[in-house]
């Protein structure tokens, strides 16, 4: 039977702690981020396990299957659901791109997602959750099954990338807008494997795309009085916005281009890879692509996968220099 979580998780829950001591050998632990449920432990925020539930749980309109776990700290509760890995991966590919989608590019989604939990995992092996379910890391929403995609994740499973015998941090986004972005230039870290790649995205809705956005909602989001210009500042090495110049009634600030599209809403202003002009109290962008641009691009994938080439070929594209294997014990 499912059970419910409803709002009053910590009263339900009373009822419903049990005992799971039959772990999976091969699960990964998922902080599930909601509408509901938006925060993240602080770094030296104290958590303490209240219990768990385990079964098909169905929590704020999705269903959850394996183990959630509630923890309680200084602000607030919090929920991890444990699953089987490739059950996870599974649930992630059939969000992050269309079940529907050229079966190549759901293998390569697959590979990368799948690269992209274990690199986590491995890094917060300690810690009480190894990955978040919102984009902060791979969007997970719950048990979604089917058939193309699990086929996808069957037919390359256990495989990953790896760079001198490890599994790499996989980034990926949606739309490059002809030509992908080196990591350096966003994380603040270069990667031999994520060097900028030239490739087409047409088919992304995001292939270009128009924002009209008021002064006054700009001026909030960045907690700044009266703005009255904005202008470019630099460029990164593939020509999107580094920083900004942003005039407002006490001088003028420069903000960093990812910071800006961070505090308007990664929806908001779809990249960094745009123009800007002002027109009465708007500021009117112009630009191309969706996400940070760093790693593969998963319209292009789909581009690729399209043209004839596997998902063996598009990963080697995005990721030059990596081996693809079966992990053992990552």
């Amino acid at each position: 039977m499912t059970k419910i979580l409803s709002l009053f998780m910590p009263l339900i829950f009373c009822t419903l702690i049990c005992p799971w001591n039959t772990q999976a050998a091969d699960t990964i632990k998922v902080l599930i981020l909601n509408d509901v449920y938006s925060r993240i432990p602080s770094k030296n925020e104290k958590i303490v396990r209240l219990g768990s539930a385990h079964g098909d749980l169905l929590l704020s309109g999705t269903h959850y299957t394996g183990n959630i776990e509630v923890w309680r700290g200084d602000n607030g509760i919090y929920l991890i659901n444990e699953l089987p890995l490739e059950e996870y991966i599974r649930d992630v590919v059939a969000v992050e791109v269309k079940p529907e989608w050229d079966m190549e590019a759901l293998k390569a989604q697959a590979v990368v997602s799948r690269t992209y939990a274990l690199y986590h995992r491995k890094m917060n092996g300690g810690s009480s959750y190894h990955i978040a379910s919102s984009i902060l890391n791979q969007v997970y929403r719950g048990n979604r099954p089917d058939l193309r995609v699990s086929y996808a994740v069957e037919n390359t499973n256990g495989e990953i990338l790896t760079y001198n015998g490890r599994p790499i941090e996989a980034f990926y986004h949606s739309t490059c807008g002809g030509k992908t972005e080196d990591a350096e230039e966003v994380f603040g870290k270069s990667y031999p494997f994520l060097k900028p790649v030239e490739s087409p995205c047409t088919l992304s809705p995001y292939s270009t795309w128009e924002r009209e956005i008021p002064a006054k909602e700009i001026a909030q989001a960045l907690n700044m009085s009266g703005i009255h210009d904005i202008s470019i500042k630099s460029f990164t090495s593939t020509k999107r916005i580094k920083q900004l110049d942003i005039t407002h009634y006490s001088g003028v600030s420069c903000v960093s281009a990812t910071e800006f599209r961070k505090a308007l809403g990664w929806n908001r202003l779809p990249s960094t890879k745009f123009t800007v002009r002002k027109h009465q109290n708007t500021f009117i962008f112009e630009g191309k692509g969706y996400g940070h641009g760093v790693g593969l691009c998963q319209w292009c994938a789909l581009e690729m996968a399209a043209d004839g080439k596997d998902y063996k070929e598009i990963l080697s594209f995005f990721y030059p220099g990596t081996t693809l294997e079966r992990y053992e014990s990552y």
